[in-house]
This record gives structure tokens, sequence and C-alpha cells, in this order.
């Protein structure tokens, strides 16, 4: 009962010293995520249980960015993104499929964010745009590159699809190059 008490104390402490801006990026955790997970999943699935699911899977990045909370919440994306075209036959579209890549990594990023500052830390607010500005610039190279090859892969009756595989192979290929480089580097 003694143990239950001072966690309870620590909890109420801790709750009384947090600051706004790390309050701010989970919160911002949390919408991303459930937005990311609303635009993936098929709109046949939304009763009002799964919405409650959809949620507390939203929260618990949200709590834990630690954790192995924003793995399950993007593995919980990926197959609402799979069941609603695979089970479901939503044709993909370019502009659904950008954006739920854009809230995977904007939920990523603000999860790694999350994690290194404390409840009770004085955050620069420069801080965290420089730490958005920085995503927003990786999410918008990734939308043109991705947007490039999808018309390369239109080029061509049979052989369009061959050449975007072929240059999705040499990017795999190049980033896996770079960062091995990178971490022969240090």
């Amino acid at each position: 009962m003694d143990a239950l008490n001072e966690r309870v104390r620590a909890v109420r402490y801790a709750a009384t010293r947090v600051s706004l801006a790390p309050l701010l990026v989970r919160l911002a955790i949390f919408v991303t995520v459930l937005v990311g997970l609303l635009l993936a999943y098929p709109a046949e699935v939304f009763a009002a249980r799964a919405l409650l699911a959809l949620t507390v899977v939203a929260v618990l990045p949200a709590v834990g960015p630690r954790r192995v909370w924003p793995t399950f919440a993007a593995l919980v994306t990926v197959g609402g993104w799979l069941l609603a075209t695979a089970g479901f036959g939503r044709p993909i579209a370019l502009w659904r499929l950008l954006a739920v890549a854009t809230l995977l990594y904007l939920a990523h990023t603000l999860c790694a964010l999350a994690a290194l500052l404390p409840f009770d830390g004085i955050v620069d607010p420069d801080l965290i745009v420089r730490w958005l500005t920085r995503a927003g610039g990786v999410v918008l190279a990734s939308a043109v590159l991705g947007i490039l090859l999808a018309q390369l892969g239109e080029v061509g009756a049979g052989r369009g699809f061959q050449a975007a595989t072929v240059a999705g192979l040499l990017v795999a290929v190049a980033l896996s190059v770079l960062l091995g480089w990178l971490l022969r580097r240090r």
C-alpha cells in the first residue's frame, strides 16, 4: 500500500511540473497518429468501438514515446492501409498514400523529439521550429521523389513498372551505402 501511495504522489508531483512545450509535442503526436489512422483505415470499419480502439492506439505513443508504442501505432496504421486496399478494394490514391506516409514520418520524428524532452523542461520554441522545419524538408523531398518515381512508373506500357522498380532499388542501395559510410565514419 505504501508503494502505491508513493507512486500516486510521484505522478501528482510530476503533473504539477509539466511545462507547455513537451505537452504540446505530445498533443501533436496524438493528433498526427489519429489523423494517420483515420486516413489509412477504410470508412466501413468506423464504428464506436473501432474509433475508441484507434484513439487508444493514438494515445499510446503520446504517453510513451520511448517505448514500443510508436512502432505499434505505425504498424497498426500500415495494417489499416493494407486492410483498406487489399481487404476492401480501395484504389490507391497518390494523395492518400503521400498523406499517410507524411503522417507516419511526422509521428515518428515527433516521438523522437518527445523522447528527448523532459516533462518539466523549459524548451526554446526555436528548437521545435527547427526540428519541424527539418522534418518538413524530409517530407517535401520524399514526396517529390515519390511523385517522380510514380510518373516514371507510368512511362511506357509495361516497361515503366520495371524502370520504377530499378530506380527504387538504386535509391535503396544508395541509401544503404550512405548509412553504412556514416556509421563507419563515427
